[in-house]
């Protein structure tokens, strides 16, 4: 068992069915999914231990729970009174068609108080925790990632969101060492008017100031751009070819928690997460990569200040 941990809170994982085909006969894929999810698995590939702590339940859940105990995880669940989320979607011909989907019903308070204890209790074991989002806001109020964050942080444990909107902004009242965040969602929040480096640049010092000790934002084909150390750097990965854009910024998410997990520096944190996010685009699965070639493409990334964040 790897000395680095990492408590992954993923309230609400839903199940995932693909329809797929390569050759003449469709293909069906069936996974456990959501944001955490997809963090977790990189943060195993990547050599370190998650806690996941969710909820899950009803017809669905029956069928997600084994799902969710995979290789390098430590399963944490509190049955939920009403079925989990999921999503059916069909890409025999190359693209995303979605065919029907739900995020799952809000989770209840007792769900809630039970979960919280679970997940407060595990990310202080650990030492370092990651809060990820639902597949929709009304699944879990904005109230209870600012009361984790805090609690978490006021006990020594390192606190990563990765989350938008009112989520956000809850977490960024309490206090955080890293929040990670796409350009769409800081133009979506009204935080920058375009995906250019003097918009996203000031957006990254308003979430410094708001509460952010570390703020990176992934921006799809143009890389990202880092705040640490009160500097501000352009993050520079390999060009590759891209079979799914989906699942890159989680797996950014993913490689700095387990460098973090593993008492890395910021600096190598951040190569690491682009790293793990560019390798996560040459494949199909979300979340998905290799250590060796993370650490290959590791090696290849460029951290270029472009301006002091003060």
């Amino acid at each position: 068992m790897s000395d680095a941990r990492v408590m992954v809170f993923a309230p609400a994982p839903q199940l995932t069915v693909t329809i797929e085909q390569q050759h003449d006969d469709p293909e069906l894929h069936v996974h456990p999914g959501g944001q955490g999810i997809w963090q977790t698995r990189m943060i195993t590939s990547l050599g370190a231990e998650v806690i996941l702590c969710a909820a899950v339940g009803g017809e669905v859940g029956r069928v997600l729970k084994p799902l969710l105990d995979f290789k390098g995880v430590t399963l944490r669940t509190v049955p939920r009174e009403t079925g989990s989320g999921w999503y059916v979607h069909d890409r025999r011909d190359g693209t995303r068609q979605e065919i029907a989907e739900r995020p799952g019903t809000p989770l209840t308070r007792h769900e809630l108080d039970e979960l919280y204890n679970l997940a407060l209790a595990e990310g202080l074991r650990a030492g370092i925790a990651v809060l990820s989002g639902p597949a929709h806001p009304s699944v879990i109020r904005a109230d209870v990632y600012n009361r984790l964050a805090g609690d978490l942080r006021a006990n020594g444990c390192k606190v990563i969101a990765d989350l938008c909107g009112k989520h956000l902004q809850a977490v960024l009242e309490a206090g955080l060492d890293v929040v990670k965040i796409s350009h769409e969602e800081l133009i979506a929040d009204g935080l920058a008017a375009d995906d250019s480096d003097e918009q996203l640049s000031g957006a990254l010092v308003k979430l410094h100031e708001n509460g952010a000790e570390t703020v990176l934002v992934s921006r799809a084909h143009n890389g990202a751009l880092a705040l640490f150390n009160e500097e501000i750097y352009r993050v520079g990965v390999p060009k590759l070819t891209s079979a799914d854009h989906r699942g890159a910024g989680d797996s950014m998410t993913a490689g700095v928690a387990a460098v973090l997990a593993r008492g890395g520096d910021m600096s190598q944190a951040v190569r690491t997460g682009a790293a793990a996010g560019s390798l996560n685009v040459t494949r199909h699965g979300l979340g998905t990569g290799h250590l060796d070639a993370v650490q290959v493409l590791t090696e290849r990334v460029q951290l270029t200040p472009i301006k002091k964040a003060r």
